[in-house]
């Protein structure tokens, strides 16, 4: 799914990886990447060039409305340029597409994608600006209000366990989660990758879950906390996973540049750091469930 980190497989497993999130979600490109050469002087920018997603909130669409939109709009004032975006969805190949799209004699549509796994390979990443975890969401009021934790969850009474429908996206850490409770049968997969450009991460709770299609969901973060706010009626819960052993929920959130360009990469690193209580009350403002970067460390 566009924006959700997915379950590691083996290959991952040395690096955060990408987006159902995100969310997110994560699933942009199954390609290995394609180191650039090293440029001799960085050309100057006539605007901060965004590559988007354009129907994924609550990370981008068109109308500039999203997490990463806002953060764009930050960083473009900051170094006195516009801001444009060059608009593909986030499925396969998505990096391919935008990142490293160029065709002979013409220039790259986008310089940045403003949401990457940290140490996602298909671009070079920055330092991570955020880390979530993926959540359980559940209307108030129908037998779970006493839900604050997935081992609150797990504790429930074996046969109201069975008896809930648990949507979630398919080939995400939620799926290997059930696998590990026993909890196959009450899980309802949706595709995490899905050829309809109309859709959007959060039909699951806006269209299903607030409908009573299903009992509860396991999303990534940032789309469980965005759409719950927007459903009024019922409402809902969001419940932050933690890790545990077989299982990770929670993943490092970064920006991606071309390989090859060091002083791009150190000039964002640099606004990250600079912006970092102001792109903390982004996230706040569309209820990201924020974790620690590290243990210790900065929000």
């Amino acid at each position: 799914m566009r924006g959700c980190p997915r379950a590691p497989s083996s290959r991952r497993r040395a690096a955060a990886v990408l987006r159902y999130l995100g969310a997110l979600t994560l699933a942009v490109t199954a390609l290995a990447p394609v180191a650039a050469a090293a440029q001799d002087a960085a050309p100057k920018r006539e605007a901060f060039r965004v590559c988007q997603d354009p129907n994924n909130l609550p990370f981008s669409n068109t109308q500039g409305e999203g997490i990463e939109n806002r953060i764009a709009e930050l960083f473009a004032k900051d170094l006195g340029l516009p801001v444009s975006y060059f608009s593909f969805p986030q499925r396969l190949a998505f990096i391919r597409n935008t990142l490293r799209y160029k065709l002979p004699g013409e220039d790259f549509r986008c310089d940045i994608v403003m949401g990457v796994p940290a140490g996602y390979d298909q671009v070079s990443a920055t330092k991570p600006y955020y880390r979530s975890t993926y959540a359980l969401v559940f209307p108030q009021g129908k037998g779970l209000d006493g839900v604050n934790s997935g081992a609150d969850f797990l504790a429930l009474d074996p046969a109201r366990l069975k008896k809930l429908r648990i949507g979630l996206y398919d080939r995400s850490p939620a799926s290997e989660w059930l696998v590990k409770h026993n909890l196959v049968e009450q899980g309802v997969p949706y595709p995490i990758m899905n050829p309809d450009p109309a859709q959007y991460p959060g039909e699951i709770i806006e269209r299903d879950l607030a409908a009573g299609k299903i009992d509860a969901a396991i999303v990534w973060g940032p789309i469980a906390g965005f759409f719950a706010r927007r459903v009024k009626s019922p409402p809902l819960t969001v419940v932050p996973l933690a890790s545990e052993p077989g299982v990770r929920f929670d993943y490092p959130m970064a920006m991606g540049v071309r390989y090859g360009e060091p002083q791009w990469k150190q000039q964002i690193e640099a606004l990250i750091e600079k912006r970092r209580p102001e792109i903390q009350a982004i996230l706040r403002d569309y209820g990201v469930p924020l974790l620690d970067l590290e243990p210790g460390g900065k929000p």
